[in-house]
């Protein structure tokens, strides 16, 4: 393969997205010109899901399998040999929870540095959560420098107090295992674990969006995905088991069809909001079963059967929104997302349901190249977004939990005024005693006899 002239001076940067979802597993290659930053998307790979139920997998073959196709569909697209991937998590087991992360400034001159921010990362690590969950993300909040907050990165402010209301995300330890079980069953290694709603934001919300405040919805297969941005600081997050499966499965038992031909009806002609449909009647061909004649149903009645369970979905966001107690603050109103909201109406009834501005959110407003008309799409704003993830190190830096930096050729430095504390009441100290001499000792035992 002919490298890129573009690329002579400085190697690409490549980051492959890996959606392992409900409905649907989906790869994705993008490279980035570190010269012009241009984000250039290589190769996509989609296949059918199996083995998941609800964000969370239930069968780790199957699961290998699915991914194994789809990476190979990315690979054979690009080009790209790949060998690690920033891999989506999500599922009703996320749980977020905030806390109040504390330190002082010491140094001479009290200006806040980088290390300061680690060190609050690493203060609020400390935080007991169940021993059947682990930590994904640390998120800060607003900071605050003696008694006054701040919104923005508080580095070179001078202060004596650091604080930091943060936000725990936690997982099932399980569901993280067996993640990482399959996409290394398929060969591959897990660069990073991201937070679907966070990675689906981030490809498809603006700096704009995020800062007068904004609600994301993400409506896949098996979750829906809830993400609110206020002050270009993530707030909120919410995940709950009712999505687009759940659509296909009430045509299937109200036709008494397969799953199959429910989904082909649900995206052929499938609309969510009765008022929106032009013509109602017009009638659609419900194929038979196993040879049988086939039937007809009318627009409405498909309608009928899918509209309840959008809105329920629907009500459900509306909910947990005015939950997050920032329903009043969302300036820039809802977006919504993923493969369910592709219906026709969706956006209509949303804005019934939430009663503020929707807008459809894909992968279009990003700087890219290459595939984009193919993953200019409410399908791929996922995994589009962990590829884009995977090649943002100012994201990573601001939302990714940070492990100490290594420091490489430095010499190890014991402090021994530290550990001598830790000795004096076990042993006697001897040092400062002199010695005596062997004719001393002699001349002693001699006297004693």
């Amino acid at each position: 393969m002919q490298q890129n002239t573009n690329f002579t001076n400085h190697a690409p940067q490549y980051s492959i997205g890996l959606d392992v979802g409900t409905s649907k597993i989906c790869a994705l290659v993008a490279s980035k010109d570190v010269d012009s930053g241009r984000v250039i998307i290589l190769g996509t790979g989609l296949v059918e899901s199996e083995g998941l139920s609800r964000g969370v997998v239930t069968n780790i073959d199957k699961t290998v399998q699915c991914i194994s196709r789809a990476v190979e569909q990315a690979r054979q697209q690009s080009g790209v040999e790949i060998e690690e991937v920033t891999v989506g998590i999500a599922g009703d087991h996320i749980e977020t929870t905030i806390i109040r992360s504390i330190i002082s400034i010491s140094n001479q001159t009290n200006e806040i540095t980088a290390n300061d921010l680690q060190r609050l990362i690493d203060e609020a690590k400390n935080v007991t959560i169940p021993a059947d969950r682990q930590i994904i993300h640390i998120i800060p909040q607003e900071y605050i420098i003696d008694g006054q907050r701040f919104t923005s990165s508080p580095v070179g402010i001078s202060g004596r107090r650091l604080e930091s209301d943060i936000m725990i995300v936690t997982a099932l330890t399980t569901s993280v295992k067996n993640i990482y079980m399959c996409v290394e069953r398929a060969g591959l290694r897990v660069k990073e674990l991201v937070l679907e709603p966070l990675a689906s934001s981030r490809a498809i919300l603006t700096d704009e969006e995020k800062d007068v405040g904004v609600a994301m919805v993400d409506v896949g297969g098996g979750t829906t995905d809830i993400a609110i941005f206020k002050d270009n600081i993530f707030r909120f997050t919410s995940i709950f088991g009712i999505a687009g499966q759940q659509v296909t499965e009430d045509i299937r038992t109200a036709l008494n069809i397969v799953a199959s031909q429910a989904e082909e009806l649900k995206k052929n002609h499938g609309h969510t909001f009765l008022n929106s449909i032009i013509k109602q009647d017009a009638e659609i061909m419900v194929p038979g079963i196993s040879g049988r004649k086939p039937t007809e149903i009318n627009k409405g009645s498909l309608c009928f059967i899918i509209q309840p369970r959008m809105q329920e979905i629907f009500e459900f966001t509306k909910l947990e929104i005015e939950k997050s107690g920032l329903s009043g603050y969302l300036g820039a109103g809802v977006v919504i997302t993923g493969g369910a909201v592709q219906l026709q109406g969706s956006e209509e009834l949303c804005d019934f349901i939430l009663q503020k501005p929707v807008k459809l959110g894909m992968p279009s407003d990003i700087s890219m190249a290459g595939l984009i008309t193919t993953v200019n799409s409410p399908v791929f704003s996922t995994c589009v977004g962990l590829a884009l993830w995977g090649l943002d190190s100012n994201v990573k830096e601001h939302i990714k939990i940070k492990q100490p930096e290594k420091k490489v050729s430095t010499p190890i430095k014991i402090d021994t005024t530290i550990e001598e504390p830790k000795y004096e009441k076990y042993f006697e100290k001897k040092e400062n005693k002199p010695k005596e001499s062997i004719l001393k000792k002699i001349k002693k035992v001699l006297s004693e006899l």
